[in-house]
């Protein structure tokens, strides 16, 4: 069955960027002039997905409308002649179906999965997070959704990784190389650190899930501090069919850092033609 539908969840606080996030969500932070949504969610677009479920808490309102039409600054912006500016906003509401479902329950990043399985019903479907931002030529889930059809299991986004980064991440511990990039899991070791990491694939926040993965939260027990990680689910089903990892060809920004989402802005910016000389020599001047 194809996959058509994808859960972003976006109700978290941004507590790493307080004080920027206190009235705005972290979600909006911009890569340049664009929020970090945004990117998360043309990539899902561009995959194929059509409808897109932002699951969401009070404070998040402005993500809602972001995605929104904006009549008022449309009519303002056309009255002004700006229509590259207008076509842009107006492209924005135009992306996909989006479903807003309020987050409710037990903390951590299980609950708004459970939270949707009403809009997903039985169906496969994508989880990305809105930190995780890659530049890839071929999408980041696209590449995951090629896994999903050639194998119909459930599959987890992976990155290459240095040894500091096996005491940041979820290592994965992978079994056979089944095709170029691809590997079977056997299991997810989180933060092993270098001397006892099974591997330098990281497990970053992206899945394509099967819908017996509700079943399986449901069975969870609650980390010592309450949390129901989704991951912890996943690993349910491992011992019940094969997960693959799919390690992505593409640059992978981590947003949810203040070090990460700065890396972003530069990265970008120096990509585009209207910035990158001015970018290398603001790099050059600073020291």
């Amino acid at each position: 069955m194809k996959v058509r539908k994808v859960v972003i969840p976006v109700a978290g606080f941004g507590t790493r960027f307080l004080p920027a996030t206190k009235a705005m969500p972290k979600e909006m932070l911009p890569i340049i002039d664009k929020p970090v949504i945004q990117y998360i969610v043309e990539e899902a677009v561009a995959s194929g997905i059509e409808d897109v479920i932002l699951v969401t808490s009070h404070t998040k309102r402005p993500v809602e409308d972001h995605f929104d039409d904006a009549p008022v600054l449309e009519a303002w912006l056309k009255a002004q002649g700006k229509k590259k500016a207008l076509d842009d906003i107006k492209d924005i509401s135009k992306l996909a179906n989006f479903v807003y479902v309020r987050q409710k329950g037990p903390y951590g990043n299980a609950t708004p999965i459970m939270n949707a399985k009403h809009v997903i019903g039985d169906e496969p479907f994508a989880v990305l997070f809105g930190d995780d931002v890659f530049d890839a030529k071929r999408p980041r889930l696209r590449q995951m959704l090629d896994v999903y059809e050639k194998y119909g299991d459930p599959v987890l986004t992976a990155v290459k990784t240095d040894a500091e980064g096996t005491k940041k991440y979820g290592i994965i511990h992978p079994g056979a190389k089944v095709a170029p990039r691809t590997y079977e899991v056997k299991g997810v070791v989180e933060k092993p650190g270098p001397e006892k990491a099974p591997s330098r694939l990281a497990s970053v926040g992206g899945y394509v899930l099967t819908p017996d993965i509700f079943d399986a939260i449901g069975k969870l027990k609650p980390k010592a501090g309450g949390e129901y990680v989704l991951l912890d689910a996943i690993a349910h089903l491992m011992k019940q069919r094969a997960v693959y990892a799919c390690e992505i060809e593409g640059d992978y920004h981590d947003t949810g850092s203040k070090v990460g989402w700065l890396r972003a802005n530069l990265a970008y910016a120096l990509k585009r033609e209207d910035m990158s000389q001015e970018t290398r020599r603001m790099i050059k001047s600073l020291r």
